[in-house]
């Protein structure tokens, strides 16, 4: 995995969710390097660390 894009709204869905499901491995994100601000939503774009 090179990248990791989320986007981040304000909405809760019950009791939630792992975003990733189950990892083997802990991956360390960057600062993301693209943010976007949109309306009621946020786009991020993470670089993975090696």
């Amino acid at each position: 995995m090179d990248e990791v894009a989320m986007d981040v709204v304000p909405v809760v869905f019950g009791s939630g969710k792992r975003y990733f499901g189950s990892v083997d491995a802990q991956q360390l994100l960057e600062d993301p390097h693209v943010v976007i601000q949109g309306d009621r939503v946020l786009h991020l774009l993470y670089r993975v660390r090696r």
